[in-house]
């Protein structure tokens, strides 16, 4: 399949012409995500951060899609705009400012439409639209609700909210989620610079109608206005209906530089953080797209976690989150923002007891993390599949993160009173899941580790190399705390075992016969885990295991090939990885990652999150130690002239490398 990928291109702005093959962005606030659309003013999806339903009575949980409140009719003399009577459409997606504009030439005008997720208003979003006449015309706009299919008990309603000579008009509408598990609403307002006209209802039904407005414009006069919406969940709010219009009704009563300005000093605030290459323009623009998706994801103080595929769809594992985050996200956002990266462990500290209760469910002490969590914090993962019963290396992942966090902030209170908790836990379970052998060593049985081809196996490499790192950083956590710790959770450390071929490679589970894995395993255990080291083992292992990843895995195990590769100082084959973890995965038309080569559901932010620590911790050098970040020897492929970290940690460093 061809592909037609946008032009017009800079460091911040990625434009596109055409519309073969469309893939949408996502315009996102860490709680909504707006999924554009190829058609005029279009917004195919909302997706709601932590809000789930079923997805049939009897499955699995599923991320919810809210009511579209924005799905505008322009209509100039009359006549629609539409795709077929207009000229020259081009989008442009500006990650800086974090929003995405569609521009057209119509009969009789000009229009552009701005779209944004407001950074400054979680729980809203803005279309910023100026009609410039090339003869005077009557413009009439109209905007309706659009509600995804599997919603019930659908209304859209006009009313006119008074105060006393204050009058307010509005547009609300509400919903039931697919089996009537969330009541969602939304609420949306027209604001102008000027004057406001008449706003008026086109009814449908008594329970579906639309509301718009028309105005006389004169030639080469720009008129600009916002259609502002809120969407409110049951899961959030005792009374979504009254909180979406409270917040449109504090629209209503601001003006439209309010919240642009807002949004745009958000992002400014957000980009103090950034990844910057000097000497490859595509490279540049890639990496900025992966960060500026990463960080439209996340949220600060949300205590929500990420889904492999963010806010830009339900349908990637069911807006479920996985060990995506810990391992993959989770490691970027710690060294760019960390009241992001604290969001995700929160999420973890809020689920404990489901996770204590997980464990005992299985006859194991402490807390197991489920492989697959929604909002409840129980197993979400189908009930067919093994993953969720036996990938049971989430839990450490889980740990680990939480002792990182430690290390980058040193926030000791934290630690005592949350992160220890935790930990401990962590080990307890890892303790309670080992078998100790004849020989006094340990092992771990019958999981399914990261490589998923091989379900039900005895001492999986990474399994057993994550739960010896969790229990190693709870005995440190205990160290600081001068806290008294369970001598078994060194006694396994310790003694848990990993096993060899004759030439020293390190096998993937112990009965492994050279077979293809579907993603990085053993070489996880030189990177992130430190635990494989010495450059000739590592080197050894990671050309042993660059040959047996499938083709088709996901774009995690390139990512992690090439940090291996820039940290043993080889260039060419770090640069050869890094693009193989990306560049086969770009959709077309503004470049969004795909999850596989051959794969076409994006966003796959997980993949962004491994192509980010390649640039941080491979060519950037860059490391979360038990001393916080710090910089090792980095490496640049030899047509870059410079990569510069900025905003590193809490003390916002910057690192570069030349």
């Amino acid at each position: 399949m061809q592909q037609s990928f946008a032009s017009d291109q800079s460091d911040w702005v990625i434009t596109t012409r055409s519309t073969e093959n469309y893939n949408g962005v996502t315009l996102a606030n860490g709680r909504i995500g707006l999924v554009s659309g190829a058609n005029l003013f279009n917004v195919t999806d909302i997706v709601l951060n932590g809000v789930y339903d079923k997805e049939d009575k009897e499955g699995v949980s599923r991320i919810v899609r809210g009511p579209v409140f924005t799905n505008l009719i322009i209509r100039i003399d009359g006549e629609d705009v539409t795709p077929q009577n207009t000229r020259n459409w081009q989008q442009s997606l500006n990650m800086k400012e974090a929003y995405l504009e569609t521009a057209v030439d119509a009969p009789k005008a000009v229009i552009s439409q701005s779209l944004r997720a407001l950074r400054n208003f979680p729980y809203m979003g803005l279309s910023l639209v100026t009609v410039t006449p090339t003869q005077d015309i009557e413009l009439e706009v109209i905007n309706s609700t659009v509600f995804p299919s599997e919603l019930q008990e659908t209304s859209a309603t006009y009313k006119m909210l008074k105060d006393g000579k204050i009058e307010l008009p509005v547009y609300t509408s509400t919903a039931k989620s697919r089996t009537g598990m969330q009541s969602l609403a939304t609420c949306s307002a027209f604001l102008f610079d000027t004057e406001r006209p008449e706003i008026r209802s086109y009814y449908g039904t008594a329970h579906q109608q639309s509301m718009g407005f028309n105005v006389r414009l004169k030639k080469g006069e720009s008129y600009r206005f916002a259609l502002i919406g809120s969407i409110c969940s049951s899961r959030d709010f005792v009374n979504p209906r009254a909180e979406a219009e409270r917040m449109a009704v504090y629209a209503l009563q601001s003006d439209i530089e309010h919240f642009l300005d807002g949004h745009k000093r958000e992002w400014e605030r957000l980009w103090q953080s950034d990844i910057i290459i000097e000497g490859d323009d595509e490279a540049q623009r890639d990496i900025r797209l992966a960060l500026y998706n990463l960080y439209s994801f996340a949220g600060e103080n949300t205590r929500l976690s990420i889904a492999p595929m963010g806010l830009s769809t339900v349908s990637g594992y069911n807006g479920h989150v996985f060990w995506d985050t810990e391992l993959w996200m989770y490691p970027p956002l710690l060294m760019l923002n960390t009241e992001m990266a604290k969001s995700c462990i929160d999420y973890r500290t809020d689920r404990l007891p489901k996770a204590q209760q997980r464990a005992a469910m299985f006859g194991y002490k402490g807390c197991m993390y489920p492989w697959e969590s929604d909002d409840s914090g129980e197993e979400a993962t189908p009930t067919w599949c093994l993953t969720g019963p036996f990938e049971h290396h989430i839990t450490a992942d889980v740990a680990i993160a939480f002792w990182n966090y430690y290390c980058v902030t040193k926030d000791i209170r934290w630690l005592r009173e949350e992160g220890f908790n935790v930990l401990s836990q962590v080990a307890d379970f890892w303790v309670s899941r080992a078998v100790r052998n004849e020989d006094g060593s340990y092992s771990i049985n019958n999981v399914v580790g990261a490589n998923e081809f091989a379900p039900n196996v005895d001492d999986n490499a990474f399994t057993n190399g994550s739960a010896k790192t969790a229990l190693l950083c709870a005995i440190k956590a205990a160290g600081i705390l001068k806290q008294p710790y369970t001598p078994e959770w060194k006694t396994v450390a310790d003694g848990i075992c990993f096993h060899y071929m004759p030439d020293g490679v390190m096998k993937e589970h112990k009965a492994y016969d050279g077979a293809i894995i579907k993603q990085a395993d053993v070489n996880l255990l030189s990177y992130p885990l430190n635990i494989l080291t010495g450059k000739d083992n590592v080197k050894k292992n990671v050309d042993y295991y660059a040959k047996k990843i499938y083709e088709d895995g996901p774009a995690m195990g390139n990512a992690i090939l090439a940090i291996l590769y820039a940290q043993l100082g080889d260039r060419d084959n770090a640069y050869e990885y890094f693009k193989k973890s990306y560049l086969p995965n770009k959709r077309p038309p503004f470049g969004v990652l795909s999850e596989s080569a051959f794969s076409n559901n994006p966003y796959f932010c997980t993949g962004a999150g491994g192509l980010l620590q390649v640039m941080l911790s491979g060519f950037g050098g860059l490391r979360i130690t038990d001393k916080g970040i710090v910089q090792g020897n980095g490496i640049l492929p030899t047509h870059w002239k410079s990569l510069t970290l900025k905003g590193i940690g809490p003390d916002k460093k910057t690192f570069v490398v030349k």
